[in-house]
């Protein structure tokens, strides 16, 4: 099966600090590389939130473009959810028109 083309954005906790963020990016980054190909890394930084997630009032935004086969970004979605210090991510089909 021929691969598609995906964006993820990730919202981290600042709370984990340069250190600990670079090592989350780092984690999706290389989990991403194992099960397709990184297009792009964007780094937006640090953001106020529109609303309060778990008593926090900003976030360090990560975009990355990737592409892989269909069932690789639940598998994404899934290490997201068990991972402390995500706030929140979203991660989108950009062939779906």
């Amino acid at each position: 099966m021929a691969n598609v083309k995906y964006e993820t954005v990730m919202v981290l906790n600042t709370k984990l600090g340069d250190e600990g963020i670079k090592a989350l990016v780092e984690k999706f980054s290389n989990l991403i590389a194992e099960n397709g190909t990184i297009d792009s890394v964007e780094e937006w930084g640090k953001r106020r939130l529109a609303y309060e997630i778990n008593d926090e009032i900003e976030g360090y935004y990560y975009l990355i473009n990737f592409s892989s086969e269909p069932q690789f970004p639940a598998e994404l979605d899934r290490v997201y959810k068990i991972t402390d210090g995500v706030l929140r991510t979203l991660i989108v089909n950009k062939e779906d028109k």
